[in-house]
């Protein structure tokens, strides 16, 4: 799931979101504590998509809220 579009970001509702979010900060630890043990070469681009998938789905919800 490490990579979600701005496209999909904007069908969600809300509650769609935050559980996304929740799943996506879970993965986020696995890949860093991956990373801790010595890491695998094939997940390099996996910590890069969900940290800027949680980037994505947290200003969009910062945008609605301002609305």
């Amino acid at each position: 799931m490490s990579h979600i579009s701005s496209k999909e970001i904007d069908e969600m509702n809300q509650e769609q979101r935050e559980i996304t979010l929740g799943e996506l900060r879970d993965e986020m630890l696995q890949l860093r504590s991956q990373q801790a043990l010595g890491g695998s070469a094939s997940n390099s681009g996996a910590y890069k998509q969900t940290r800027r998938s949680i980037a994505r789905l947290l200003t969009k919800m910062n945008q609605e809220k301002e609305e």
